[in-house]
């Protein structure tokens, strides 16, 4: 039987976990998206002296495990002195800043490939026909493919804004008292895994629910026009 006791007196360690969670999944994903923009459109460059450096880029960060980039973040960089000794020590000893960097370069590289393929996808027609108006490219990326290519990215990017949520689970290996981290603490309490990590995995649930009905929301209002009509 399930000790229901220990679940429900655990609980306000769990929300103090979900708020831990989020404020890292919402910065890092707010950092990730708004680096991910400019480098999908470089990306997307015919140039490669453009385009390559920016493949190399995501090529690594999406071929390497998140949980490897995070150590070698919090962990590797320590070992340099010259890091240590920098004015950017203070921020690169934070554990919270650390996770914070690592999933926001996770998730800015996935990002990039979805953007960047959105915008390759995007219509000729419409093109030609910014074009034709006597559009600048910058003008004609700012008023038609970029936003043309953010609303046909969305059901893709739901999906790295979930798996992003997810892989915030891996900040209680750097001691943050995240929602895996609530669970870690009650277990290591009580010694009642199955618990301790229902829990968790409850709160985790919950949250995907909740992005996973936002996203639907979002798609409704801004991919009506691509919705098979009857």
């Amino acid at each position: 039987m399930l000790n229901l006791e220990v679940m429900g007196s655990s609980l306000p360690l769990y929300f103090g976990g979900v708020v831990v969670t989020l404020k890292l999944l919402a910065v890092s994903l707010i950092v990730g998206l708004l680096a991910a923009v400019p480098l999908a459109v470089l990306r997307a460059s015919p140039n490669v002296w453009l385009s390559r450096p920016v493949w190399l880029f995501t090529y690594v960060f999406r071929g390497t495990p998140l949980l490897v980039q995070l150590f070698l973040i919090y962990y590797g960089l320590a070992q340099f002195s010259w890091v240590r000794e920098s004015v950017l020590w203070p921020w690169f000893s934070s554990a919270w800043f650390c996770s914070m960097f690592a999933f926001a370069l996770n998730t800015c590289a996935y990002t990039t490939e979805i953007i960047a393929g959105a915008i390759s996808a995007t219509h000729h027609g419409e093109v030609e026909a910014a074009r034709a108006m006597g559009m600048s490219p910058f003008t004609l990326y700012r008023r038609i493919v970029l936003p043309s290519a953010l609303r046909r990215a969305l059901p893709a990017y739901s999906n790295e804004v979930i798996m992003m949520l997810h892989g915030t689970s891996l900040a209680s290996i750097v001691t943050l008292m995240d929602i895996t981290g609530a669970a870690r603490e009650v277990n290591s309490r009580y010694y009642l895994p199955f618990e301790a990590f229902i829990t968790a995995a409850g709160f985790y649930l919950a949250l995907t629910f909740v992005l996973v009905g936002l996203f639907h929301l979002a798609e409704k209002r801004w991919l009506v026009h691509l919705a098979p009509r009857t």
